[in-house]
């Protein structure tokens, strides 16, 4: 019988409206992050600030996704200051310098289509439901959560930055069955990275549903094949009678 949903958060929950466009995104929070910190007392010169950063945040992509290990936003801007000369932010500056980096795209979000509803009735059919995020900065999730207006239905809410993991590593998911006391086969991941989300449900032993109406990107293609989700579906009000139809005993 299934007791408890996990979902993902990015284009499971919520999706940008400019994905397709992430070079200009990320170009525009390099540019947010070099303008905060020089108004902050740093004298840093842009060509060699994106040099850098953007240097080091292939390095550490790379890692993340080979170790399942999170390098957060906070530890990349650290190391790009530090490899350029500059003096160590304080503490609160870089909380404020991080906030600054994901504050344009934070405006670019909006819920998919029947979230809230499905949420609704999964929790009034007596399921819990919890959320897993890879994410490179905790308070830049959470933020997320509540411009979604989706805090109220996740018990726990956990952020790779703020646990030091990234799914697919099956201690993440580990973390929410020992919380809700439930085994493996009691609970369904759903999201829509095949790499993340469904490799991880299946090393951790949990169901799996592929949610596929934002999936067509090049990491997914290349799992095609190589990692079957047990169902997929394209909208998320198709989740509810799936899962009705597994806790009866049909596929």
């Amino acid at each position: 019988m299934i007791c408890g949903v996990i979902f993902d958060l990015g284009s499971t929950l919520i999706y940008s409206t400019h994905d397709r466009n992430w070079g200009a995104i990320m170009s525009r929070m390099q540019a947010d992050l070099l303008a905060h910190l020089n108004a902050h007392g740093y004298n840093l010169s842009p060509e060699a600030f994106y040099s850098r950063l953007s240097a080091n945040y292939a390095v550490f992509d790379r890692q993340r996704q080979n170790d399942w290990v999170e390098y957060t936003a906070g530890y990349l801007i650290r190391t790009t200051l530090a490899d350029l000369g500059a003096p160590a932010p304080s503490p609160d500056l870089l909380a404020e310098a991080v906030r600054a980096y994901f504050a344009s795209s934070e405006t670019l979000y909006s819920v998919m289509p029947g979230a809230h509803e499905t949420l609704r009735k999964l929790r009034a059919a007596g399921l819990r439901l919890g959320l897993i995020s890879n994410a490179s900065d905790d308070g830049n999730v959470q933020r997320l959560i509540d411009n979604a207006g989706l805090r109220e239905y996740f018990d726990p809410i956990l952020v790779s930055a703020a646990v030091g993991l990234r799914k697919p590593n099956p201690r993440i998911f580990e973390l929410v069955l020992e919380a809700w006391k439930l085994p493996p086969a009691a609970v369904v991941m759903v999201g829509d990275t095949l790499g993340a989300d469904i490799l991880g449900a299946q090393l951790a032993g949990l169901r799996h549903v592929w949610l596929s109406a934002r999936a067509d990107v090049p990491a997914n293609r290349a799992h095609r094949g190589n990692i079957v989700p047990e169902a997929e579906i394209q909208a998320l009000p198709e989740l509810l009678p799936l899962l009705r139809r597994w806790s009866n005993g049909s596929r």
